[in-house]
């Protein structure tokens, strides 16, 4: 009689780098009955991301700390969630801008609940710290914008509304089944209603610690904003260089 030996999990040293669903395993001609459940709870987990409200009250109040100026609020024209969610088009032009103030600042950053409301609570405030931290005075900011029920172009509506050269939106990823909580970064310079997505630069998969990290985020938006300060535009034409000094940073970093 042969002795049962356990069977090697020759996935194990990949899958602890990267959340994907690699080497799931079998039991009959099925998936084991723990990475089904794995499977639904991640799927649970994206769906509320998606549809759990902002809490504007409480967020706006988590950012006073940061001594940028008093946040305000601002909608789109989607009227509900789920108004939201047909309605891409609405989702990108405002409701009304009037308590957005009009200044003289050389940056405006929009936080917006995106596809994941939950990203913005769980990553906004540590974001913007990030950000006001690398500029270090560099550049005047204008006082945060929270945008709610909000697609990416909202933010150029909010720009030209704030009269800044460049604006950075945060905003809210579409959840996955790997994270749910993951923010991305737009960068559009001289932002006015009209512009596209050539237009702009994305820095995506913020959600530490699986993720981008918020310092990396911070720094590779200073070198885009930067950059697109000397050009004169962002978008296509503008190249992100800055990312490899990053990487290089964190190689050096692990390896000491």
């Amino acid at each position: 009689m042969t002795e049962d030996r356990p069977i090697e999990d020759v996935w194990s040293d990949l899958r602890r780098t990267t959340q994907a669903r690699i080497g799931l395993g079998r039991a009959g001609n099925s998936l084991p009955s723990q990475r089904v459940l794995e499977f639904q709870a991640a799927h649970a987990a994206a769906r509320d991301a998606v549809h759990d409200p902002l809490d504007i009250e409480a967020f706006v109040d988590s950012l006073t700390d940061l001594d940028i100026g008093d946040a305000v609020h601002v909608r789109s024209r989607a009227e509900t969630r789920s108004e939201y969610l047909r309605r891409p088009d609405l989702g990108r032009l405002p409701d009304d801008l009037s308590q957005v103030p009009t200044t003289e600042a050389d940056i405006g950053i929009v936080l917006a609940d995106g596809l994941s409301p939950r990203a913005l609570v769980d990553h906004g405030h540590g974001m913007l710290a990030a950000l006001i931290a690398e500029f270090d005075g560099t550049y005047r900011i204008a006082p945060p914008v929270v945008a709610t029920q909000s697609r990416v172009a909202l933010g150029d509506h909010i720009g030209e509304a704030l009269g800044v050269l460049t604006l950075i939106v945060v905003i809210g990823e579409r959840p996955g089944l790997s994270v749910a909580d993951s923010l991305g970064i737009y960068i559009t310079h001289r932002p006015e209603p009209g512009r596209t997505d050539a237009d702009r630069n994305c820095i995506s998969n913020i959600h530490p610690p699986d993720g981008l990290g918020y310092e990396a985020a911070a720094h590779i938006t200073a070198g885009l904003v930067s950059g697109a300060r000397r050009l004169g535009k962002s978008g296509v034409a503008l190249k992100d260089t800055s990312r490899a000094a990053v990487e290089a940073a964190e190689t050096l970093t692990v390896e000491g």
